[in-house]
């Protein structure tokens, strides 16, 4: 019996609707297990300050992350890989150890200087968070998940490694045993040890990402190694190369980073609502735009490596046309049913519905850029495979700077002019509702993402073809499925509406 599990997660995946499917059946595992996750916080503690200075924790490590981890990205290492191993297998174990060592004395150096400095830096970027006793589990959790980075830079080696022999099986088990651990954290470690408790889920979580690919790894005879760095180059070429992609991604999550320090001067709970609509509207970008583009980047690499151009945009036109035939009708459901969505997965325990509106509004915020999102993975990884990192750079450079901009300006435009505050609320139904200022963070993250994704198609236009004849058709109709999804689900609403309670679980679906 579990020989037989071992080899069905160990089976080779070749074909890209095939490895599609597959990572987005146990994406969408994951995301259910992430929903519980948040439906465990919201039950526990509601949209409140536990669970902003819970969310803002992670802020730093995932920025430690992205800075550090660039180095061993999937996306930087599956090409260096793919050639090293068909060439020589020393070379690339030497590869592999040389990368290994590097990143693990870089990033721990860089995680001790921040453990250390934590008490001053996570009140200094969360101003919001000012009560004491508050400040103090927010550096105390700001220092657990300071393992985070670490050992999840080093799964990214392990991944990368299984991605070059398309075990995509094996690659799909982290997220899941990751939210397995948070889960744990939050149920069972809690109640023992408080808000230590849930850090203690985190590290367990982030241990099992990486615990799992550790046997394929080995198998393979590619578990890393420390060595003497007495050779840099391989080191040096790979950051070089990822250095674009680090200010790529740094770009984002330094942006993610000041939305939530803004949050954090807004009202107890805005922290809350921002992720939990955040990870609501990820779900489906997770499931489509990421299963999509990782399952098509090693494809994309090899096709652009052997200069078959005409089977690497076929490729990209295939990924494009299937993330925009599922992605747009999921943006108008979500608009519609985005409170019985809220409800539904967020609604119990101590989130009330005031808490559920927000989020709501928020979430339908969010969903604007739904397809945008997922567009926006595919174009980078096709970037990527084309040994193109500078396009990416310069074009989320731009929608972080919008994103930043729109925040600050949005908010402070709910303050100060009553007129746009009360047309938004009216138009998202939270007329009534205090505290709506938060809805300008999601709304200018949205605006960002949309004009980054449309630099990047164009990009793609000069760099390396034409997209738009090839999906044209796909984006009529999925824009008119959307329409009438959208109207559909609209009106089964109000007709429902006249025998059930809609605001109640049971009622809803």
């Amino acid at each position: 019996m579990v020989s037989r599990i071992v080899t069905f997660f160990s089976k080779k995946i070749t074909g890209l609707h095939q490895a599609a499917y597959i990572l987005g059946f146990f994406t969408f595992l994951s995301q259910i297990l992430g929903l519980v996750r948040d439906r465990l916080l919201a039950y526990m503690f509601g949209a409140g300050r536990t669970v902003d200075v819970y969310y803002a924790a992670f802020k730093i490590p995932d920025l430690v992350l992205v800075v550090g981890g660039s180095v061993v990205s999937i996306a930087v290492l599956v090409p260096y890989l793919s050639r090293k191993i068909t060439e020589d297998k020393k070379k690339a174990q030497r590869f592999i150890d040389a990368i290994f060592t590097a990143f693990f004395i870089g990033v721990t150096a860089l995680s001790a200087v921040l453990f250390a400095v934590m008490p001053w830096l996570a009140p200094t970027v969360f101003p919001g968070i000012s009560d004491p006793a508050l400040q103090a589990d927010l550096v105390l959790l700001g220092r657990m998940f300071l393992l985070s980075p670490i050992l999840l830079g080093i799964s990214n080696i392990f991944a990368s490694i299984i991605q070059v022999y398309k075990r995509f099986l094996i690659y799909a088990l982290s997220p899941i045993l990751y939210n397995l651990g948070i889960i744990v954290g939050i149920v069972l470690l809690y109640p023992i040890f408080g808000v230590a408790g849930l850090g203690l889920g985190v590290v367990i979580g982030v241990a099992l990402h990486a615990g799992v690919q550790i046997p394929f790894v080995a198998y393979k005879g590619f578990a890393p190694q420390f060595r003497w760095l007495t050779d840099m180059q391989p080191v040096w070429q790979v950051m070089k190369n990822s250095l674009p992609r680090t200010l790529t991604l740094s770009t984002n999550k330094l942006a993610i980073l000041v939305l939530v320090s803004l949050a954090s001067v807004l009202a107890p709970g805005s922290i809350a609502i921002f992720n939990f609509s955040f990870n609501l509207q990820s779900a489906p970008m997770a499931i489509v735009g990421a299963s999509y583009s990782l399952a098509a980047f090693p494809a994309l690499s090899q096709y652009f490596a052997d200069g078959k151009h005409t089977k690497f945009i076929g490729e990209i036109e295939t990924a494009v046309r299937h993330v925009l035939f599922w992605s747009l009708p999921i943006v108008a459901l979500f608009v519609v049913l985005r409170a019985q969505i809220v409800r539904t997965v967020l609604g119990a325990g101590k989130f009330d519905w005031v808490a559920t509106k927000l989020t709501a509004a928020s979430l339908a915020l969010f969903a604007i850029a739904v397809a945008a999102q997922s567009l926006v993975l595919v174009f980078v990884r096709s970037f990527y495979a084309a040994d193109d990192t500078v396009t990416p750079l310069v074009t989320n450079i731009i929608g972080g700077l919008l994103i930043v901009g729109g925040a600050f300006g949005l908010t402070e435009l709910f303050r100060s002019q009553s007129s746009v505050r009360y047309f938004l609320e009216a138009l998202l139904r939270v007329k009534g509702v205090e505290d709506t200022a938060v809805l300008g963070l999601p709304l200018a993250y949205s605006l960002g993402t949309v004009v980054n994704a449309g630099l990047l198609w164009v990009a793609f236009r000069w760099r390396l073809g034409v997209l738009w004849s090839h999906v044209r058709s796909t984006v009529f109709q999925s824009a008119a499925g959307a329409i009438v999804a959208g109207f559909t689900a609209h009106f089964g609403l109000i007709l429902l509406g006249q025998f059930l309670d809609l605001r109640y679980g049971p009622d809803i679906f």
